[in-house]
């Protein structure tokens, strides 16, 4: 496994990449766990080659956000890595991400930025998509591989790619969980231990939805009421919006049919926690 950390070794190594075949780039901020990992599955089916960014990108971090705090080891990351076979490790520093200073020109998630998560994190997506763009412009991927549990991200880099002919291959590896349902996330080191025992109720609300949607309901509002019900049962959550969208567009759907995604975001504690599961 090769580590480099400037464009111009970025550079020599793509060379030396390339002459395989394919490549499947898996962007990440670090602090890996095994969702992360998995997408790495999905990316060494998809190409010969698998390159990993490690960058904390300062761009999609609002002023009262957790940039400085974010959880990092570089050691244990790397670890993991060589163990999965990846080939190539892009661990730039944010002056040689961005060597002119911030990016005056930047990707505007357009309407699609204004909904779900995009509500409460002005400039957010804006911030992911100008990174993701320079990524796959430094890195000159075939194929990304991104996790369904960031689904509006997930959706914005699809149009994104298609919308300016990027000439990238998005995949969507499924969300890991752990054994208890919650979702796996970087931030989950953050919960103090009364809130992990408490976090998997935003997977318990999902599947008290899907069970509810089998048994014949179609109304948004009393799907989403029963969210609202499950976590009002815990006091270290507390629920910032509950939607029922279409995968594409994000518009709500009214009433709910297969396919529909229920997407959550909630408080637990100072811990911002996102989920989301597709109705079948």
């Amino acid at each position: 496994m090769q580590v480099v950390r400037t464009r111009e070794a970025l550079s020599a190594a793509l060379d030396v990449l390339r002459s395989r075949g394919e490549l499947a780039l898996v962007p990440t901020m670090g602090y890996l766990h095994e969702g992360h990992l998995s997408l790495l599955d999905v990316a060494g089916r998809a190409a010969a080659s698998v390159a990993v960014s490690i960058f904390v990108n300062p761009l999609q971090f609002g002023p009262d956000e957790d940039l400085a705090r974010y959880p990092r080891d570089e050691a244990r990351d790397f670890e993991a890595l060589q163990a999965r076979g990846v080939d190539l490790v892009f661990v730039p520093t944010v002056e040689e991400m961005y060597p002119h200073g911030d990016p005056r020109v930047r990707v505007s998630p357009g309407t699609l930025g204004t909904r779900l998560c995009g509500r409460f994190r002005p400039g957010h997506f804006e911030g992911v998509l100008t990174v993701v763009a320079r990524l796959f412009g430094l890195l000159r991927p075939d194929v990304a591989v991104f996790g369904a549990k960031d689904f509006q991200q997930g959706v914005l880099i699809r149009r994104m790619a298609l919308d300016l002919e990027l000439g990238v291959r998005v995949l969507e590896a499924p969300i890991i969980r752990e054994p208890d349902g919650l979702a796996m996330s970087s931030r989950n080191a953050y919960l103090t231990a009364r809130e992990r025992a408490e976090a998997p109720a935003l997977f318990a609300a999902l599947t008290s939805v899907q069970g509810a949607f089998e048994g014949g309901e179609t109304s948004a509002g009393a799907l989403i009421g029963l969210i609202r019900a499950e976590l009002g049962k815990r006091p270290t959550l507390e629920l910032q919006y509950a939607d029922i969208v279409s995968p594409d567009t994000l518009e709500p759907r009214e009433p709910v049919g297969a396919g529909a995604v229920v997407a959550v975001a909630a408080y637990c504690g100072r811990t911002r926690l996102i989920d989301n599961r597709v109705l079948a």
